[in-house]
């Protein structure tokens, strides 16, 4: 889990200060004045901002996983923060 939080973390960071919005799905294969419709930068951080809270949610799970032994904790976290991230960033 812990390497699916460092995934989470470097692609936030990617996106939202490397400026890597090729990574964005669709933003890509835009043609160039349907982009320019799109205020990428506000989209950047929304998405950099989610890979991080995602992130801290996972890792933060991990520690009280292993401070109580129940590994049930880091699994409903992890889908936890699935069911709330993904949507999140689909509806805003």
């Amino acid at each position: 889990m812990i390497v699916t939080a460092i995934i989470f973390i470097v692609l936030g960071i990617l996106i939202k200060y490397g400026k890597m919005y090729f990574l964005i799905a669709r933003y890509n294969t835009m043609p160039r004045k349907e982009k320019e419709k799109y205020n990428i930068a506000g989209i950047a951080t929304l998405f950099g901002n989610v890979m991080f809270g995602m992130a801290l949610i996972i890792i933060t799970s991990y520690l009280i996983t292993e401070l109580t032994k129940n590994l049930n904790i880091q699994n409903y976290a992890f889908w936890t923060s699935m069911i709330i991230g993904i949507p999140y960033l689909l509806i805003k």
